[in-house]
Formats: structure tokens, C-alpha cells, sequence
């Protein structure tokens, strides 16, 4: 039997082809290995141990990462819930009158005067200032009250005739002057 040429370098081929396998399996091996952290601890693990190990790391890896997620999730829901209590707040309290224009409604009543005033928490200057008002205008204040539902105050102010009432146009220069506050007019 004779020896075949072709085939003793074929057989060379595999042998080359297997080792060079090999050595970029064990190059592979190795990368794994260092970019899984183990316990410095150890002596060298074997093969089988080293790849257990790289499973085992990347299940902790995939576990964290749910969790991370879950997480996540919870965390933009809460902010998502914040955002609609914080637009709900901020509407009840335009609606309510937390920002809202005051208003002010003046009337006489034979020799007496009463002013409402409704205005929000914000604008509580008014109340002074319509009462500063009443009194320019020669009217002594008798009761003067508040009631507050949500952010909405509504002040009640009852004055009578005083001794220095200019009687020539005094209610109408009243309004004037408390519309000209409120409403800027």
C-alpha cells in the first residue's frame, strides 16, 4: 500500500485547521473569562467552571436588568401620576380661583353701602385697599367679613354714611375708584 500524497496533506490541513480552532476557542475562553468578574480568591477554574460561571453572570446580569426595568416603569408612572395630580391642582385651582380675576360688586343700600369682594388667596391687598377706599370716600365700615371655600375668598364689606360724606356722586366715585383697582380700569 502506498502512501498518498494528497492525503498526508490533507491530513496536515485538518490538523493545522483543528489547532488554529483550538487556539481562537482558547483566545474566545480567555475574553470570557476576563470580562466576567470572579472572586480573586480562586485558583484558575477549569474550563466547564469558567463557562458556568459566564451563564451564571449573565442570568444575574438579565435579572438586574428586569428589575432595572420594573423599576423604571414604576418610577415614570409615579411621574406621570405627579404631572396629572399636579394639572388637576392647577385646574381646580384656576377653576377655583387661585389665579383668577377678582371681581367686585358694589351697592347702596338707602344710607348704607355694600361692597362684595371675591378674589383669590393671591389677592388679599384688595380687601385693604377697598376698605381705604370706602373710607376716602366718608363711609364708616360697620362689618366687614370673609368666608373661604377651596382657594375662593369672598370678603363681605358693610359700611354706613359717615360724617364726612361728600354726598354729590360718592357711591358712583366708589365704584369708580374700585373698579379702576380691580380691573384696572
Amino acid at each position: 500500500m502506498a502512501c498518498n500524497p494528497s492525503s498526508s496533506s490533507s491530513r496536515v490541513d485538518r490538523r493545522t485547521i483543528e489547532k488554529n480552532r483550538r487556539i481562537h476557542m482558547k483566545a474566545l475562553y480567555s475574553k470570557l473569562h476576563s470580562l466576567v468578574p470572579h472572586d480573586s480568591s480562586r485558583d484558575m477554574l477549569l474550563l466547564p467552571d469558567q463557562l458556568q460561571e459566564a451563564a451564571n453572570y449573565i442570568k444575574r446580569l438579565q435579572m438586574k436588568l428586569e428589575k432595572m426595568k420594573e423599576e423604571k416603569d414604576n418610577l415614570t408612572q409615579i411621574k406621570k401620576l405627579e404631572m396629572n395630580h399636579d394639572k388637576k391642582i392647577k385646574s381646580s385651582s384656576l377653576m377655583a380661583g387661585h389665579q383668577r380675576t377678582p371681581q367686585i360688586d358694589v351697592r347702596e343700600v338707602g344710607s348704607a353701602l355694600e361692597a362684595i369682594l371675591i378674589t383669590g388667596v393671591d389677592f388679599q391687598i384688595l380687601f385693604s385697599e377697598t376698605i381705604r377706599v370706602i373710607h376716602e370716600e366718608g363711609f364708616d365700615v360697620v362689618n366687614a367679613s370673609f368666608s373661604i371655600i377651596n382657594d375662593v375668598v369672598v370678603h363681605t364689606i358693610h359700611a354706613q354714611i359717615g360724617e364726612s360724606y361728600a354726598s354729590e356722586n360718592g357711591v358712583s366715585r366708589i365704584i369708580e375708584k374700585l373698579n379702576n383697582i380691580v380691573y384696572g380700569i
